[in-house]
């Protein structure tokens, strides 16, 4: 029987690709305010320019590739039943050969109805005024913005219930309520996090493990620690 890895992965692991985020430039992602590319109100008060903007993140990932560290994350699988609970919209996980990979935050490569949360769509092209479901709503970004309930919140909750090691990659743990998740973790759960620049963890109770590097260097690190307890 594998061992469960439950792995929390944040926007460091895909800048390392050349994906950029928003944390790193005052709430600008890309020039924009995030609030008007990444809210309802946003998306009401000018529909074009986020329709753009998405539009312009989903060529770009069609340019990035994987890197070492969701490489090594794939590879985990053959010695580990590993689960990957993602703040990242991208499907680099994906492209690696991650099997697992739960996105909280929605999919890029995705796009859904106005309408109706449930109406789903792959979408690799662009998205434009006019593309509708069935029944005429527009579609939109199938992604989580500010404000907007975290639909996959739960069922991320019970698979870290069920983690024997847990790993937290390129996060800061400022955003909730994804930041809150490794507390669900048993108490005797041993937690890895690997970040350039750690964030201080309040009311911990796991055995903690910091490896205060990038993940393309971390995550080769925290392959050799787990091996090393099995």
């Amino acid at each position: 029987m594998k061992k469960k890895l439950v792995v929390l992965t944040g926007a460091g692991i895909s800048a390392e690709s050349g994906i950029k985020t928003f944390r790193d430039a005052d709430g600008l992602w890309e020039g924009h305010d995030v609030m008007d590319v990444a809210s309802p109100e946003g998306w009401h008060r000018n529909t074009e320019l986020v329709l753009d903007f998405y539009n312009k993140r989903r060529r770009q990932l069609h340019e990035v590739k994987p890197n070492l560290g969701h490489i090594v994350l794939a590879e985990l699988e053959k010695e580990f039943d590993v689960h990957i609970i993602t703040q990242n919209v991208d499907n680099l996980h994906e492209q690696a050969g991650s099997t697992k990979v739960l996105h909280l935050h929605g999919e890029l490569l995705k796009v859904r109805s106005i309408n109706n949360e449930n109406y789903i769509l792959d979408w690799n092209g662009d998205l434009a005024m006019g593309d509708s479901d069935d029944n005429g709503h527009q579609l939109r970004p199938h992604i989580v913005w500010f404000g907007e309930m975290v639909p996959a919140l739960e069922e991320a909750i019970t698979i870290i219930q069920q983690a024997d090691y847990v790993a937290v990659i390129g996060t800061s743990l400022q955003v909730y309520p994804a930041a809150s998740l490794m507390h669900y973790a048993r108490p005797d759960v041993p937690v890895f996090y690997i970040d350039p620049k750690p964030a201080l963890i309040n009311n911990l109770q796991n055995p903690l493990e910091v490896i205060p590097m990038n993940a393309t260097e971390g995550v080769p690190l925290l392959r050799e620690e787990l091996f090393k307890r099995e």
